[in-house]
């Protein structure tokens, strides 16, 4: 019965919703996603959040809405890196590369230029600027405490590039013991391979956390995770045949993340110094072999035309926050880091395992000073409060990696200087606003504006009322600056006169806690939410004959959407439910022919949880269901006329399951499980724009099938 439900809810329809539904139900009776005799973490009103708030507070007393996936959940999933976490969160598609090897995501259909990517409040530097464009796979979890995601217009509390929100990642600054150390081995497939040798994934981490008195804390965190690749319909590295199977389906790569902070807290004030270093080989096989035959000898010479890929980052974080004088609280954060991206080019003779005419450079480098600071809570008044701030960026590095094949780099600065001010007005016990605007100030662009108002009304019976409207521009990248690709068959630039668009959003969240006697609980929320872009970038003709492309404000983004989530517990057992339904409309004020509808896509999840008492087993399940989505792209048609036509992208879901079992008095956890139970590699698609130079897809990879993994975590409290 279950190979059925299974088999059916694989099927591309609408029916999928009502299987998946049905599904994790049946599954929740014996299996799920919940605390260890607790609640959902969204049940917790008193859970303290961080993000967009003066002071840390709860949940239920900040002014925003704000999600909360906490450790309990990171670990059930078995989440290393952001990417293996957020493909089961509502309003957010990951997009893999099978090609690069990363994954970026969409949130309200805006991709990652949208919103910001934070780590303790400070934006994390990658290869497209701070923040934005974030690799999700190279976002270590390990240290990980709880990430919290906020909905909406963030221009005010973090700058320019949080239209459409946040994510901020909090990390873990204190243990109760004295010395805890955990070891950590995890192992997974790839699809259906693995072996110890060359297939599967391998990760291995060491954390040690130490609390060196009552007010000085260290901790030291390495991890190590070796993705083979995907091998699917390919033969590797050593496969001699000019057949075109030479390689990977899904490059391979090794990442080595190392980190550490240093913290001491004072009656009055907390001061912490963070270090991470992270590097990344990504290995590239050309699927062709040239054989190199001589007749002569009648023998042959296969070599190949590799590549590998090496990124190192830097990210130093020295925070200081606190109350001086009983007068003041300050928050302040100062941040250097500094990626750099290497290529090694070279001929690989598959006979003898050798590589020769090897040519290495750096290619791509990111350098980035960065600080923040925000003084509040001046006056002693539960009424009012305001917060007064600054925040700047010097981002200096060379160009995007579109420009050129590795030639000289073009080395530009982008600078941004920001101050910023807020206050909130508790008018009533039931009403609370929350004004604010920030100035920015750039050498390269226009002074913008950033303004918000949000608002908190509690109504009888316990219903809560959030809204927020805002604004946020959105700055153009060094790709779409200064981007150069030009050689006998690509013409593609970049425009260094491009000014930023202009994102306005609101947010409008009802939601309510009800409580059952004796143990049950149910939350409820129903949130609405509109977004408008204008002045979008894109990469649109410029010129017929020869072709060429170049970056252009010319186009328009709006979408509006629902959200209905349910979470509910009874006794041990929880469960969980959300549905969206979202329209987008783009348009394109170059194209006299383009349409503007509103294209709808919906979206399903549903989760459960039951720890068996008495063994202390935890069975947790996720499902969730991405309906098709339609799209208006660009075509040629046979007079070499873009035209516009309708195409549509299927949908799939996404069914991850696992069971976490403590043993030896909770010193050894436990967890196995599986990712993607529906076996899902790629969709059919015919909504991709046909690129400067290529055709349409007509697929779109997301996975590599059904994988299995085992999770093995030691715990020693000194």
């Amino acid at each position: 019965m279950l190979q059925q439900l299974l088999f059916r809810l694989n099927k591309n329809s609408i029916a999928n919703m009502k299987y998946a539904l049905f599904l994790s139900f049946l599954s929740g009776m014996n299996v799920l996603m919940a605390q260890e005799g607790d609640s959902l973490s969204v049940l917790k009103m008193d859970e303290l959040i961080i993000s967009g708030q003066y002071n840390p507070q709860t949940v239920n007393k900040s002014i925003y809405e704000v999600r909360v996936i906490n450790r309990e959940m990171i670990d059930r999933q078995a989440g290393n890196n952001l990417a293996d976490l957020l493909n089961q969160t509502l309003n957010m598609n990951i997009i893999p590369n099978a090609n690069t090897g990363k994954s970026g995501v969409q949130m309200f259909g805006l991709d990652s230029q949208y919103f910001k990517i934070l780590v303790d409040n400070i934006p994390l530097i990658n290869d497209e600027g701070l923040g934005n464009n974030t690799d999700l796979t190279q976002i270590n979890l390990d240290d990980v405490q709880q990430i919290e995601i906020v909905e909406g217009s963030m221009g005010v509390e973090y700058g320019a590039n949080a239209i459409s929100g946040i994510i901020n990642i909090i990390t873990k600054k204190s243990v109760q013991h004295k010395w805890v150390i955990s070891p950590m081995i995890q192992e997974e497939t790839v699809g259906k391979e693995y072996n110890w040798r060359n297939q599967g994934r391998h990760i291995q981490s060491l954390k040690v956390d130490h609390n060196i008195s009552d007010r000085l804390f260290a901790n030291v965190t390495y991890t190590r995770n070796d993705f083979m690749g995907f091998w699917n319909d390919y033969h590797g590295k050593f496969h001699l045949e000019n057949d075109g199977k030479r390689g990977f389906e899904w490059l391979p790569k090794r990442q080595h993340t190392a980190k550490g902070i240093l913290r001491y807290k004072h009656d009055n004030y907390q001061l912490f110094y963070k270090l991470e270093f992270f590097n990344e080989g990504i290995k590239r096989y050309s699927n062709e072999v040239l054989q190199n035959y001589d007749p002569a000898t009648e023998t042959d010479q296969p070599v190949g035309s590799d590549a590998k890929f090496k990124t190192h980052r830097w990210v130093h974080h020295l925070n200081a926050s606190g109350r001086f004088e009983d007068v003041v609280n300050y928050d302040f954060s100062f941040s250097l880091q500094q990626q750099k991206r290497a290529v090694e080019q070279f001929q690989y003779d598959l006979r003898k395992d050798e590589k020769f005419d090897a040519l290495s450079q750096i290619y791509e480098s990111r350098k980035g000073y960065y600080s923040k600071g925000n003084f509040s809570n001046f006056i002693e008044n539960k009424t009012f409060d305001f917060q007064m701030g600054y925040e700047f960026s010097v981002m200096d590095g060379y160009a995007s990696s579109l420009a050129g094949t590795f030639a000289d780099p073009i080395n530009k600065k982008l600078e941004n200087y920001d101050v910023f001010a807020s206050s909130e007005i508790t008018l009533s016990k039931k009403l609370s606003l929350r004004p604010g605007a920030r100035v920015l100030f750039s050498p390269q662009f226009d002074n913008q504006v950033a303004w918000s108002m949000s608002a908190k009304y509690l109504f009888e019976k316990g219903y809560e009322l959030r809204a927020i409207l805002g604004s946020s521009p959105r700055l153009p990248n060094y790709e779409e600056l200064y981007s150069y690709f030009v050689d006998v068959n690509h013409n593609v630039q970049g425009n260094p006169n491009l000014k930023p668009e202009q994102g306005k959003s609101a947010f409008l969240h009802l939601k309510k806690q009800f409580d059952f006697q004796p143990n049950a609980a149910l939350q409820s929320k129903v949130s609405a939410w509109y977004i408008d872009v204008k002045d979008k970038i894109d990469l649109v003709v410029v010129e017929v004959a020869p072709l060429a492309y170049s970056y252009r404000n010319i186009n328009a983004y709006k979408t509006f959407g629902f959200t209905w989530t349910n979470n509910i517990r009874y006794n041990d057992f929880t469960a969980g439910m959300g549905v969206t339904y979202a329209g987008v409309s783009q348009e394109l004020e170059a194209q006299s022919n383009q349409k503007a509808d509103f294209l709808f896509a919906a979206q399903f999840n549903v989760n459960a949880s039951y720890p068996v008492p008495t063994t202390k087993t935890v069975f947790s399940a996720f499902v969730k269901y991405n309906g098709p989505i339609n799209q208006f792209v660009q075509r040629q048609n046979e007079l070499n006329e873009t035209v516009f036509i309708k195409g549509r992208q299927d949908g799939f879901t996404w069914f991850d399951a696992s069971i976490k079992q403590r043993f030896l008095q909770d010193k050894l956890e436990v967890t196995a499980g599986a990712r993607n139970l529906m076996n899902i590699k790629s969709i059919n698609t015919t909504a991709t724009n046909a690129g400067a130079h290529d055709a349409a897809a007509s697929t779109l990879m997301l996975g590599y099938g059904r994988s299995y993994f085992l999770k093995l975590l030691y715990k020693i409290n000194l």
